[in-house]
């Protein structure tokens, strides 16, 4: 069984590390895959070992970060393959720096590549797929999107990267309840691997094991989730961030209405203090901010 046989999808950051694993696990099922990246020898390597492998591949550089370039790569997947079904967005960078160190370029391109980035793509697609919807062509469309512990939890020298990736996880929660209608769903994947950017920030850490134990770091471990969630059985699942390392998989528990009290009239200063005490007291603690 192949589990995406006739599909289309299209990765970005597909040069290296986890999107280089997704390329090559969707082209073991059976889909058609555009790898992109910004770095056209990286992804032409891509495209070339599935294509030798007999899969099918494109490999493609267009930025992401513009509606007119993205809409380039989409139309380079629609010319070779008919149709796309599945978008990726995978590509990220990191400009890591305490906040009070932080520039305007390093908030900017982080920005950029992260949030702007997931909007392009899945903007000219969700419009594609809409459009097709409403004149009665059935949409079986997926859109995982890549967010981060960082993002989730937040973590020490990464605010610009943190919010952006907190803002992919938003972003995923509304594409999910806006586009269901149309055959579309939208799930979000916080992955630990072993990539150009966790080898840049944390090398000790993310190294591969000198033995033959099972290595939690590496990006294969990943790739079997976003297949998943790429394929047709997926369809019933949107609106989630899932969390992935090594052979674990968890659901997200996101921001919800926590332990509440409600006076039924205007608090006074003198009352606010201690009602924040007590609810504090009762509440779950938060997972702790990494680093911290």
């Amino acid at each position: 069984m192949e589990w995406c046989s006739g599909r289309t999808v299209i990765i970005t950051g597909a040069g290296g590390g986890l999107g280089r694993s997704y390329a090559l696990a969707f082209a073991k099922e059976g889909a058609n895959v555009v790898v992109n990246d910004i770095r056209h020898d990286a992804a032409a390597a891509v495209a070339d070992e599935i294509v030798t492998a007999g899969g099918k591949a494109i490999a493609n550089s267009n930025d992401i970060t513009a509606l007119d370039s993205a809409q380039l790569i989409v139309d380079a997947a629609l010319s070779k393959f008919g149709e796309v079904h599945v978008l990726v967005n995978n590509a990220g960078i990191l400009a890591d720096r305490m906040f009070v160190s932080l520039t305007e370029s390093d908030w900017d391109k982080v920005m950029q590549v992260h949030l702007k980035g997931h909007f392009c793509l899945a903007n000219i697609l969700a419009r594609r797929w809409r459009d097709l919807a409403k004149a009665g062509t059935p949409v079986d469309a997926r859109i995982i999107n890549t967010t981060s512990g960082a993002g989730l939890q937040g973590s020490i020298g990464q605010s610009n990267y943190s919010a952006a990736k907190g803002g992919v996880a938003s972003l995923t929660l509304v594409q999910a309840a806006e586009l269901k209608r149309y055959g579309i769903t939208s799930n979000a994947l916080a992955p630990a691997a072993r990539t150009h950017m966790t080898e840049s920030a944390m090398p000790d850490v993310v190294k591969k094991p000198e033995d033959d134990s099972f290595d939690l770091w590496a990006p294969e471990n990943v790739a079997p989730i976003v297949v998943w969630l790429g394929s047709a059985q997926s369809s019933h699942v949107t609106g989630q961030i899932f969390e992935s390392q090594g052979g674990r998989i968890s659901l997200g528990d996101g921001w919800r209405t926590g332990v509440t009290e409600d006076k039924g009239a205007k608090w006074t200063l003198e009352q606010v203090g201690p009602s924040i005490d007590a609810l504090l007291d009762e509440a779950v603690p938060a997972q702790k901010v990494w680093g911290s």
